[in-house]
């Protein structure tokens, strides 16, 4: 699991019905699928585009060398992706399973998404013969299972796929770069307005819009907060701060990710996903 760390100064059952179990369960729905009026004029990224965004150096175009952990921050990212597009819930709590980690995933709708990693992550979870749980299928879909039967659910080429999708967006750019013993295609980032927008809005939400209370926080930011932290690329979001500032944005945002995810996700069934996957994080 990744820290977040201080510079000193300055020198990264299985399927459900389609209607919800009741009102509670409606309500949330409409908030999650409520798009953040912030973002209503930009280009409209995945989770995981973003994290890669993120996380990529904007002239040479790839992730650090040294981060072991996106691979696996992208998949929680379409976990929570697809919970907040309707497809994918947890199951209810129970006298047997209470805590986040136990509870499975459950299918709501096998709609497509039109996105091609959401897409294929649905055929996976419906086509599973029981119910997994969050820690579970981040580790399928990353391909960390000691199950032969089990390598198909992989999601394959994950990074190179997103980077696609953000070169078809106008974000990023295609080149080869030569490596000395190889070549290594590359997607620098074009768009820089667009990438700066995403860390403007970030570094706001921990600090002239803080509102010290995740309840409060606008779902996809939370989110964001998160992944971006399991991703380990949260310190990229505030490499640009003033010292001062930076030391105030990663207080912050530790407080944040200290919380204690249950107590969190019993407030608003709407965040129990994200909840869930930053246990799983917590927890590996």
């Amino acid at each position: 699991m990744t820290t977040l760390t201080h510079r000193g100064r300055r020198v990264e059952g299985r399927n459900s019905d389609k209607k919800p179990d009741s009102e509670e369960d409606a309500a949330a729905d409409r908030e999650l699928n409520e798009d953040d009026p912030d973002d209503s004029k930009d280009i409209r990224l995945t989770l995981m585009e973003e994290v890669l965004l993120l996380g990529l150096k904007d002239k040479e175009g790839y992730t650090s060398f040294w981060n072991d952990c996106i691979s696996s921050g992208l998949r929680g990212g379409i976990l929570i992706e697809l919970a907040l597009r309707g497809r994918i819930r947890l199951e209810p709590l129970s006298l047997r399973k209470k805590r986040l980690l136990e509870r499975k995933v459950l299918l709501k709708s096998d709609a497509p998404t039109g996105d091609v990693l959401l897409d294929e992550t649905l055929r996976h979870i419906k086509a599973t013969e029981s119910a997994e749980t969050v820690q579970t299928w981040i580790e399928l879909l990353t391909g960390e299972t000691w199950n032969p039967f089990k390598l198909q659910y992989q999601l394959r080429n994950v990074r190179e796929r997103l980077a696609k999708a953000l070169v078809e967006k106008g974000i990023l750019t295609t080149e080869k770069q030569n490596f000395l013993l190889f070549d290594m295609t590359t997607h620098p980032v074009s768009n820089t307005s667009e990438k700066q927008r995403l860390v403007k809005k970030l570094q706001e939400s921990v600090l002239e819009r803080w509102v010290n209370d995740p309840q409060r926080m606008e779902r996809r930011t939370l989110a964001l907060l998160v992944l971006a932290h399991a991703s380990d690329v949260l310190e990229n979001v505030f490499a640009s701060l003033a010292d001062d500032k930076y030391d105030v944005a990663m207080n912050r945002s530790k407080d944040l990710l200290d919380m204690d995810p249950e107590v969190e996700a019993a407030k608003a069934r709407g965040t129990e996903m994200i909840w869930a996957v930053l246990a799983a994080f917590n927890k590996s």
